[in-house]
């Protein structure tokens, strides 16, 4: 017997599953689902799309009524006749919630876990990464596939789904609080953008970010086909090539900011003969070659260009 729930949202949800991004039906997929309205669309649109759906909910423990989230979870998993897991993870003290919190949430979610991102999370990541500094990889933001596959869609039509489906979503109020630089961003300024360019941004920063993305996949094959240690190759190359090509071969869990890479660059050119590149370590020149060395003192004589304040991020990143 078909569950309730999976039943009307059958013919509810069809419309909108076009626009959406799933893999193929009865292929595996792992949502995860903390109980609010876009997430619960996310789980609904993943069934209707004939995935294998298992839900996984994390409890962060951030809320004295946290617990409760998962009683809603449970609810809608029922009605869609799908499992839920549920993860406990424990947010250690420090600065920067947001970020200690989606850390956490990644170390417990199953790899590539889909989430439930709309395209409205998207202009905010676009707005929020422009705000930070990020170049092009940054500013394409989130990739549509089956890590994000509802983001073709609006905040406005998961909420209507739910409500259509008579379901009722986790309120997490930290969605409001100010002191959350993304609620600014999704409260004060898209509002703001939006009466200035007398339109919905939404679909225009979606859309550059989608166009972005293309652009940074492009550079990304011609990159892959540089040597990063091949000293005179990339002093030679165009910059955005041997930047993504240093990128990567540099990457400690997030990639390094623009000032190391440049640092690294100098070194590729002669300029200087080793660089800090934080995180305990550093690049040197030697035969023509860049290698990668654990943080080490200079030799008389030798220039070792100083480390600027952010150095290297080797921490979480931003929140999704």
């Amino acid at each position: 017997m078909t569950p309730p729930l999976r039943a009307r949202a059958q013919e509810t949800a069809a419309p909108l599953i076009g626009r959406c991004s799933f893999p193929d039906p009865g292929a595996p997929l792992a949502c995860a689902v903390s109980g609010g309205a876009d997430s619960l669309a996310l789980l609904v649109l993943a069934v209707v799309a004939g995935c294998d759906v298992v839900a996984h909910h994390v409890d962060h423990g951030l809320r004295e009524d946290s617990a409760q989230d998962v009683h809603v979870v449970n609810g809608v998993a029922a009605g869609l006749g799908i499992e839920v897991v549920v993860h406990c993870v424990n947010v250690g003290a420090g600065p920067n919630l947001e970020a200690r919190a989606r850390a956490a949430r990644l170390g417990a979610l199953p790899a590539g876990a889909a989430t439930g991102h709309t395209a409205d999370d998207q202009a905010e990541t676009v707005l929020l990464n422009l705000l930070r500094g990020a170049a092009t990889d940054g500013l394409a933001a989130m990739r549509s596939g089956p890590r994000h596959p509802i983001l073709g869609l609006r905040r406005a039509e998961t909420h209507n789904l739910c409500s259509q489906l008579g379901l009722h979503p986790v309120e997490d109020p930290t969605n409001r609080d100010p002191a959350y630089l993304r609620n600014r961003i999704r409260h004060e300024l898209v509002p703001v953008l939006c009466e200035l360019a007398d339109r919905d941004i939404v679909p225009i920063l979606a859309r550059q970010a989608r166009l972005l993305a293309d652009d940074a996949a492009l550079l990304g094959e011609l990159a892959a086909a540089l040597d990063p240690t091949d000293a005179r190759a990339i002093a030679n190359a165009p910059a955005p090539l041997a930047r993504r090509a240093l990128r990567e071969w540099l990457r400690c869990g997030h990639p390094p900011d623009l000032a190391t890479v440049d640092r690294v660059l100098s070194v590729a050119a002669g300029e200087t003969l080793a660089a800090d590149i934080g995180a305990g370590r550093s690049v040197r020149r030697s035969r023509g070659r860049l290698h990668l060395d654990p943080a080490r003192e200079p030799k008389p004589g030798q220039l070792l260009e100083p480390q600027d304040s952010d150095g290297l991020s080797c921490g979480p990143g931003v929140p999704d």
